[in-house]
């Protein structure tokens, strides 16, 4: 006596698929704007040295103004000390 039982599994049917097949379209890519187009059409080594130069001088921008800042501090404080100092 041999026991086998072969089941076949038939997953289900997409019937959209099936039915709106050949009706289906792409759509259609949008108009990039110009600097997108203007970014695309270089090589990609000059957008990576743009965005990176770009990082560079606002850092470089941001050290320098904390810097004067804190000058003007120490300014302030040493000429506070140096009039308590006199009395």
């Amino acid at each position: 006596m041999k026991l086998t039982s072969e089941i076949s599994y038939n997953p289900p049917a997409d019937s959209i698929l099936f039915d709106y097949s050949d009706k289906w379209t792409g759509v259609a890519p949008e108009d990039p704007n110009l600097f997108i187009q203007f970014m695309s059409s270089n090589d990609l080594i000059f957008v990576v040295l743009a965005v990176s130069l770009i990082i560079w001088f606002v850092l470089v921008f941001y050290l320098v103004r904390v810097d004067r800042k804190i000058t003007t501090i120490e300014e302030k404080v040493l000429n506070k000390e140096e009039n308590n100092s006199e009395l």
